[in-house]
């Protein structure tokens, strides 16, 4: 193992320093700056330039290839192993969740094939997982790995993983801040051009207020979680053509706050292939990570094409399915939002895979909201039972069964007091639609709506906590037909299954259902009046009844 290092990176970045007329001069080796990097084998012909900076950081070049021996599970072992001894605190803070060789293997196996020198760049490279089955998938090809780890029980395993392969490759591990490295770069025109970028990126959020945040803005790019700012920096740092695949949650293909990352990705790049796990835990399945994930394959440049989804149960891949789409059925061209839809199957692909959907929330004179009652800003005014001048408050809970028990005994409480205090966060009592915005970890559905029926209560007004999005008309109830026929709709196959396309996350916004279409709503009473008269109201029977209705209306 060779091994050169060059000074110390200063942790302090000086904004200033990012004028677009910066004309800092290239510091010479052995001048107090950071040393130029020879990071050729003796056939390869892949140069690192020197990195100008004022000041600098340690660097190691550590020389591997692909000739060593290496059954699969040993770099598992080395995973398990070092995740073993992460101190859990220091892990959630630097969102650490290290990659399954069999997903690792998939990830390098959608990479196309090209010929001549590769540089790859792994940004969060861990234990050297994803560069391992990188290196293991381009053979004795020439590659020129820049891997970048800060955690130093990482780096001690990434040297161990890197150093397996010999000398037919090389890598260099920068033990430097990614987003403070690669900004730098950016801003003074010294950026590498990579032509391969394999991504488990860090899952956390960031501060508004954040060194992080300031540096990104400084390149443009607006985003709230370090999964997104590393992919959007190593999206600039890849040359034309250049190909990118990447594990990351699912949660960026809707929400405002992704809005402006979404734009720069499309900007950028084309999207050409998204895995989908049909679970939330199969991607990390020794990690207690309950977002969804999802891989995809992003190229610097390239006019956007047809879309390759592919979807499997297990992180083993066993039952792998793979389908084409057009990229107007993954992003909708009207949609002033970009979500990104993700479907499953090609019977769910596009706006039309829901029977009745024609209408906005906003056509038919109906809205929702979020339950306004967040329970600890009104502790003092909430009662376990109803009492004197107190009015329902309705959880989750209280729909655990699929239909309303009020009162009920639970954790929850069931009552809040009317009065000054609070009559601002109540609605009139009256018929409503609500549906749940948490869904359990692995529950089946998304969408989960029932019916509040006010004949259930004596009193004026009723209180909606927090976790409950609740569909009204200008804060008072709806008909009751409309009620009815508006949690059947939600309660429908197909709307469960497009919500799903675009949702990532367990949480059901109610931003997320106002971009949904409804049925008409005489067409939402004829279905509410049906769905009164059944005994026993399922998904199948709903089913049955809406495409029947979409069939009248053809």
């Amino acid at each position: 193992m060779q091994i050169a290092s060059s000074p110390v990176w200063c942790n302090v970045v000086n904004l200033s320093l990012f004028d677009e007329g910066d004309q800092q001069k290239e510091r010479e080796p052995g001048d107090g700056g950071e040393r130029s990097l020879d990071c050729r084998p003796v056939s390869s012909g892949c140069r690192e330039a020197a990195h100008r900076t004022e000041v600098a950081a340690v660097e190691q070049v550590v020389v591997v290839g692909v000739a060593a021996q290496r059954a699969m599970p040993v770099i598992d072992h080395t995973r398990l192993e070092a995740n073993g001894r992460l101190n859990p605190a220091r892990k959630i803070a630097l969102g650490q969740f290290m990659t399954p060789t069999v997903i690792a293997d998939f990830m390098a196996s959608l990479f196309s094939p090209r010929s001549g020198t590769v540089r790859l760049l792994d940004a969060g490279a861990g234990v050297g997982s994803l560069t391992d089955a990188f290196i293991k998938r381009w053979g004795g090809r020439d590659v020129c790995v820049t891997a970048y780890e800060i955690d130093p029980t990482m780096l001690g395993y990434l040297r161990q993983t890197l150093g397996a392969h010999g000398n037919s490759a090389e890598a260099k591990i920068v033990e430097r801040d990614f987003i403070q490295d690669a900004v730098y770069r950016i801003k003074l025109g010294n950026r590498e051009h990579f032509t391969h970028a394999i991504l488990n990126p860090p899952y956390k959020k960031i501060n508004s207020g954040s060194e992080h945040r300031a540096l990104l803005r400084a390149v443009g790019l607006e985003t709230v979680n370090l999964y997104a700012a590393f992919l959007g920096l190593a999206i600039e740092l890849m040359e034309e053509g250049g190909e990118l695949i990447a594990i990351i949650p699912r949660s960026f293909c809707n929400g405002l706050y992704y809005k402006p990352f979404r734009e720069w990705i499309f900007q950028k790049t084309s999207v050409e292939h998204i895995h989908l796990f049909h679970s939330r835990t199969s991607a990390f399945i020794d990690d207690e990570v309950l977002q969804e994930n999802i891989i995809i394959k992003l190229v610097r440049g390239k006019k956007q094409g047809r879309v390759t989804i592919s979807t499997a149960s297990d992180a083993r891949l066993s039952d792998l399915q793979t389908h084409e789409y057009g990229f107007s059925e993954i992003v909708n061209d009207a949609d002033s939002q970009k979500f990104i839809h993700v479907p499953t199957s090609p019977s769910h692909t596009g706006a039309g895979g829901v029977p009745l959907a024609a209408r906005s929330l906003d056509e038919i004179g109906l809205e929702v909201s979020t339950g306004p009652i967040v329970d600890f800003r009104l502790k003092e005014f909430l009662r376990e039972q109803p009492e004197s001048g107190s009015v329902p408050l309705l959880y989750p809970t209280h729909f655990a069964g699929g239909y309303l028990e009020w009162p009920r005994q639970s954790k929850k409480l069931n009552a809040i007091i009317n009065n000054a205090e609070t009559q601002k966060w109540l609605y009139p009592n009256g018929w409503y639609t609500v549906a749940r915005r948490f869904s359990s970890k692995e529950e089946r559905r998304r969408i989960m709506a029932h019916v509040v029926d006010p004949g259930a209560f004596t009193t004026n007004a009723v209180g909606f906590e927090n976790h409950l999005n609740v569909f009204h008309s200008g804060k008072k109830g709806i008909a009751k037909n409309v009620a009815h026929g508006l949690a059947a709709f939600l309660n429908s196959t197909a709307v469960d299954d497009y919500f799903r396309r675009f949702s990532g996350h367990t949480q059901v916004n109610a931003t997320d259902l106002r971009l949904l279409r409804y049925p008409e709503l005489v067409e939402l009473e004829a279905l509410g009046q049906w769905a009164r008269k059944q005994d026993r109201l399922t998904e199948e029977l709903i089913d049955q009844k809406i495409e029947a209705m979409s069939g009248k209306r053809k």
